[in-house]
């Protein structure tokens, strides 16, 4: 900005010194002021051309999550159809893929409509469910010719499949433990030996009526399926069998109890993994007055300790990580919350970062910056194809890919990164964008020194859609056992998902064994090994 002053003609300036001083001192004055005006004006247009920019990321934020898709993208979709478009002309045909030579065989090749209906299954994958056969025949009646008046014979069949559901059903059983004792002891005037006959164990829980089944579907209703329990009491009740919700809530609290040493196994296990994952979300914990922010984590193991453990806490201090850390002494996969810090510090633990949080990170400043973000994305994409690339590659193999492709791309994008900081306002959002990837580089960069760390924390971010879930459907819990409840089911189901396991068969197995189940047999129920022995052959 220029500011013009008028100059005072030559005859006009007066002869003496004092007066030129004074007409200098005054014309400096005016000078000056109009530069802190300026200075003023800058720093106001430069604060409102931020908080613009922060509105409108906000705005586009708040619109992706109401309406846009969860993944982070950017660009319009014209682009992303012709980069798709780019990609596919790459990929070879395959030989059963190619067009019929003649359109006679076109027609025979052409599936049937029932077989191209989108989203229906072929009916082969439903082997496993029980079939139970119908035949319709014609009457008597209808069998005769209406030309003739012959009986038609039957010339072959035509079949179709409907899919029937029938409902769950509760059953009584009734046990009847026979006595017995010695009549002639009896009469001789000695003890008369009364034995009863040994009954099975009909309920895991002491003097109690659910059996292994009712327990297990109810855990997982709630903890896999996320339905609460006033849901459940409606569902049972229009099955004729009217149970209490605060039933089901101690009975629920007395699984956790007696599932709690197979729990304690497993986190003793993870404890074990040369890379742990972590992450927290809000549990609300009722309070008086208010529900208490308490928090729910999730450590997740390698694939050589392949649980899923939730902790609960009373909030989100260090405390927690650091107690459940405290014999931990490999790589920490986590975001940059600082209560990490001291843990990694006091122990010396490598830590690793996740890309997936430092490019959400520009996506969401990509309005602000569309060029600039876009280029800086662009690498960060790159990235994630190379370790596409190493997914099913042996740790070593992994390492020796990303040094000869991630490595390049890193060193190139640490200098963009520095060159794009410079020439923007720190406040800016993708200043502040760039300053998170800066801070955690070294966190970011140890994948390249390491090929059993991910480039990303997304599988134990994953976990907390199930928190997510709980909380949003049960609302909170209302004691802090009933958080360490939450935590124990959560994570046999959560581990029962990650292993492709009905967590209602294992569990009614579970609930079923585990009190006989001498301790140096443990593992022997742990999710991973339970599934081996279901899927082993049985034996002579």
């Amino acid at each position: 900005m220029i500011v013009m002053y008028d100059a005072l003609p030559h005859a006009s300036l007066p002869d003496e010194v004092t007066r030129l001083r004074a007409i200098l001192a005054e014309r400096e004055s005016t000078i000056a002021q109009h530069q802190t005006t300026i200075a003023t004006l800058t720093r106001q247009r430069d604060e409102y051309y931020l908080e613009k920019l922060q509105l409108e990321m906000r705005l586009a934020k708040a619109l992706k999550q109401a309406y846009g898709p969860r993944a982070d993208r950017v660009g319009d979709l014209a682009q992303l159809l012709l980069d798709f478009g780019l990609k596919l002309e790459a990929l070879p045909i395959p030989a059963e893929s190619a067009p019929p030579a003649s359109e006679e065989s076109a027609k025979t090749e052409r599936p049937s409509s029932r077989l191209r209906t989108r989203g229906r299954r072929d009916l082969g994958t439903m082997d496993h469910l029980p079939l139970v056969e119908k035949t319709y025949e014609l009457s008597e009646e209808l069998c005769r010719c209406p030309t003739c008046l012959k009986v038609r014979e039957k010339i072959g069949t035509e079949i179709s499949y409907t899919i029937e559901y029938t409902p769950a059903s509760f059953s009584r059983i009734k046990h009847i433990q026979c006595k017995y004792a010695c009549r002639a002891c009896d009469q001789n005037g000695h003890s008369p030996h009364i034995e009863l006959a040994a009954k099975e164990k009909a309920s895991p829980i002491d003097k109690g009526m659910p059996g292994p089944g009712l327990l297990a579907y109810i855990a997982t209703a709630k903890y896999a399926d996320f339905t609460p329990l006033h849901r459940l009491e409606n569902i049972f009740a229009r099955q004729g069998f009217e149970l209490d919700r605060s039933t089901m809530c101690v009975w629920m609290v007395a699984v956790a109890v007696l599932l709690r040493p197979l729990y304690e196994r497993m986190v003793q296990r993870v404890r074990q993994s040369h890379v742990l994952a972590t992450d927290d979300t809000v549990m609300p914990l009722l309070q008086p007055g208010r529900t208490k922010r308490a928090r729910m984590w999730i450590y997740r193991g390698d694939e050589s300790q392949p649980y899923n453990i939730f902790d609960f806490t009373f909030g989100r201090s260090r405390d927690g990580p650091a107690q459940f850390l405290k014999n931990f002494d490999q790589t920490l996969l986590a975001d940059a919350y600082g209560g990490y810090d001291g843990i990694v510090l006091d122990r010396d633990l490598p830590r690793a970062g996740c890309w997936a949080h430092a490019r959400r990170k520009f996506v969401e400043a990509e309005p602000t910056a569309p060029e600039a973000a876009r280029a800086i994305l662009r690498p960060i994409q790159g990235l994630f194809d190379v370790e596409a690339l190493a997914k099913d590659l042996a740790p070593d193999e992994c390492l020796r890919l990303r040094e000869a492709e991630s490595k390049p791309v890193v060193e190139s994008l640490h200098a963009l990164l520095l060159e794009q900081k410079a020439r923007l306002l720190p406040k800016h959002p993708l200043a502040q964008a760039i300053g998170y990837a800066l801070n955690q580089w070294k966190e970011l960069t140890l994948f390249l020194t390491d090929g059993a760390v991910p480039i990303h924390n997304n599988l134990a971010e994953q976990q907390m859609k199930r928190i997510a879930l709980l909380r949003k459907n049960s609302l909170f819990v209302a004691t802090p056992r009933g958080g360490q409840t939450a935590a124990i089911l959560s994570s046999l189901t959560s581990t029962c998902q990650r292993h492709g396991i009905n967590p209602q068969s294992y569990l009614t197995q579970l609930l079923a064994n585990l009190q006989d189940t001498p301790v140096n047999e443990l593992d022997s129920w742990l999710p991973d090994q339970w599934k081996k022995t279901q899927a082993a052959p049985p034996t002579a």
